[in-house]
């Protein structure tokens, strides 16, 4: 079932030894700041740690819930699609190429985890508070005030992409986002990636695709597919709430032996092994 909200932004922050909300979605967009403690998050089948300061985006898109291992403090920033439209006055149209909600349903902010350095990590912590406190005292979801604050929320956001995960979220560079979009959907189905059938996709040859990738993601195609498929894989592996035999069928091996082997020469272990060596 999904959590409803028809206020367009509201505010929560409490803290929990066991989280109260089983999986679920929603029908609202979410910002979720752990202001202390430690677990795992799970959205949409991965399981990714967390602890102090990390910052989670959810879109009515996803399904999750955090399994807590040390007491944790959350503070939810929820809000719905006539947020931004109510404050469309306010956010000038080159602020952002791609809009907040374009971000929030970005699926690399779901398989990756947004690393803030200093003084991002101090700027977004203080923010955060900077929102709250005025909760206490006035009404949020028409404040001005408030909703420059959490633009600057995805400000940073946007910052940090593009330095740590290489991604440029803009719209004015609209091919590299719709590449990173088809590779992270497509990542089930090998023939769909291979560099001949995605560079007939994008209308470009294999040759001039393989430099343009390397060039603008500093990595190449064929390692950025190897790596992503095996950290998706991992997961699935730690996470113990699939078989060996389903996670093969999931993304395209032959059957559970080509997944073995795969990973066995990836990661110089066994898919048993490397569960019983790294799952908590």
């Amino acid at each position: 079932m999904k959590r409803k909200q028809f206020e367009p932004l509201e505010l929560d922050c409490f803290e929990a030894e066991v989280y109260p909300f089983p999986n679920h979605s929603h029908t609202y967009y979410e910002l979720v700041f752990i202001v202390k403690g430690t677990g795992n998050h799970h959205i949409n089948k991965l399981v990714i740690p967390y602890k102090s300061g990390d910052l989670y985006l959810i879109s009515p898109d996803d399904e999750h819930f955090f399994d807590i291992k040390k007491s944790t403090k959350f503070c939810f920033i929820k809000f719905n699609d006539s947020y931004f439209n109510f404050h469309k006055n306010l956010s000038p149209d080159d602020i952002f190429m791609a809009s907040p909600f374009d971000i929030m349903r970005n699926p690399v902010f779901k398989e990756e985890k947004l690393r803030f350095d200093e003084p991002c990590k101090n700027i977004l912590k203080k923010t955060i508070e900077n929102i709250f406190e005025y909760h206490q005292y006035h009404k949020v979801s028409d404040s001005p005030i408030v909703f420059f604050q959490v633009m600057s929320l995805f400000g940073l956001i946007r910052e940090v992409s593009m330095k740590n995960m290489k991604f440029n979220i803009d719209r004015k560079n609209p091919e590299k986002e719709d590449l990173i979009t088809y590779i992270h959907k497509n990542i089930y189905n090998p023939e769909l990636i291979r560099m001949q059938i995605i560079a007939q996709h994008f209308s470009i040859s294999p040759g001039y695709f393989s430099n343009y990738f390397k060039r603008n993601f500093e990595v190449s195609y064929r390692d950025y597919v190897k790596n992503y498929k095996l950290r998706l894989i991992e997961r699935r592996i730690l996470s113990g709430k699939m078989t060996i035999k389903q996670i093969a069928f999931e993304f395209g091996f032959t059957d559970e032996s080509h997944l073995t082997n795969y990973f066995k020469k990836q990661m110089k272990i066994n898919p048993s092994q490397y569960k019983l060596k790294f799952a908590e």
